[in-house]
Parts: C-alpha cells; structure tokens; sequence
C-alpha cells in the first residue's frame, strides 16, 4: 500500500494513463480522496525534467488540467443526483435538513472561492466538488471557477516540479524533495484537524 501512494512509484509504473486517471478520480470520485494529487503532480514534472518520465513537458500541462477539470464536473453531477436524495430522508444524527439549507447558504456566498481554494488542499478538493453540486451551487458558476482552479493547480504544480527537476540540488535528492512535497501537502489537513479539536474543546 506505500508502494502505490508514493508518486515517483506511480509515475514510473502508470504512466501518463495512469497519472491523467489517478487525479480524475482523486478530483471528482469520493473514493479517490486518498491519492496523492499535489506531491503526483510535482514528481511528474520533476521526473520529466531529469529524464525520467519520457513524456513532453507540454503534454503534462495540458493533460493532467483536463484530468482535474474533467474529475471536478464529475464530482459536481454526482452530488446534484444523489445529495439531495440523501439529505432528504428523516433528521437522525448524521443527516439533517438543516445541513443542506447552511451547505446552500455557503456556497451561494463562498462557492466560487472555495471551489478555487479546494484544489489546493487534499482531501478538501475531493469532497468540496461533490457538496457544491449537492447544495445545487450554479453550475456556470462552479464550472469556471473549477477550470480556472484545475489550469492553476494541476499546471503550476507541474511547472514547479519541472523548474526546480533542473536544479542540481534537487535532481540528486529527488527522493528527499518528493518526501518534502509529501509532508508539505498534508500541512493544511493537520492544521483543520488541529482546528476542530480546539473549536469542539471550546464548545
């Protein structure tokens, strides 16, 4: 299982197929929250640079976006066909109607930002995409801001790899860097956590 969560293993061993069907399902597959997109993208372009991955640089940059973009719309769909028929059975301790009225409300003021701001943070990006179809966010709306999020996130998480795979410092410490992306990627998810347990020890 560590095999297959570390990107330089997924990269190598998939290839382009594999990389443009790891970041559909991590963007638009709930099952899929576990992938690592943020470090897959770094070390695809890091490899690229130092001749590892034998795919061109422009292929990266224009795949692996329509990936995330073609995840996301995805996403959305199956949140607009299937959140509203689960949000709308009987109140219990999970499910609340409530829920959905404050999930509406949200999206209507901060939808826009936080389908931007998703892309960047793991396991957020996976589900934020499904609850602004389930909250019936617009679609227009969600649909650019998901490809604006999509070119900036997938592509300049690919550059950023590809520019630093040409310093030499970093082409001979390839592993080191990619652990670092690893560990850097999941700073915003411990800081939630961190967040939440203070809020619910506050409360």
């Amino acid at each position: 299982m560590s095999s297959f969560l570390d990107p330089e293993h997924l990269v190598n061993t998939f290839g382009l197929i594999g990389l443009v069907v790891i970041l559909f399902a991590e963007c638009g597959l709930l099952v899929g929250f576990f992938l690592p997109g943020d470090s897959l993208l770094f070390t695809a372009g890091l490899l690229v640079a130092g001749g590892v991955f034998t795919v061109p640089l422009w292929v990266l940059l224009v795949a692996l976006p329509l990936a995330a973009i073609a995840g996301n719309l995805v996403g959305y769909w199956i949140g607009r066909r299937l959140g509203p028929a689960v949000f709308s059975r009987p109140d219990s301790r999970l499910f609340k109607a409530e829920y959905v009225h404050k999930s509406q409300a949200f999206f209507d003021r901060n939808g826009s930002r936080t389908i931007l701001l998703a892309r960047f943070v793991p396991i957020i990006r996976t589900f934020a995409t499904v609850m602004a179809g389930a909250s019936l966010m617009d679609f227009r709306r969600y649909a650019v801001w998901s490809v604006i999020g999509g070119v900036l996130w997938a592509g300049g998480v690919t550059l950023l790899g590809y520019w630093l795979g040409q310093v030499t410092v970093v082409r001979e410490h390839v592993e080191l860097f990619i652990l670092g992306i690893v560990a850097l990627s999941l700073v915003p998810v411990v800081i939630e956590v961190v967040r939440n347990r203070r809020a619910g020890s506050a409360a």
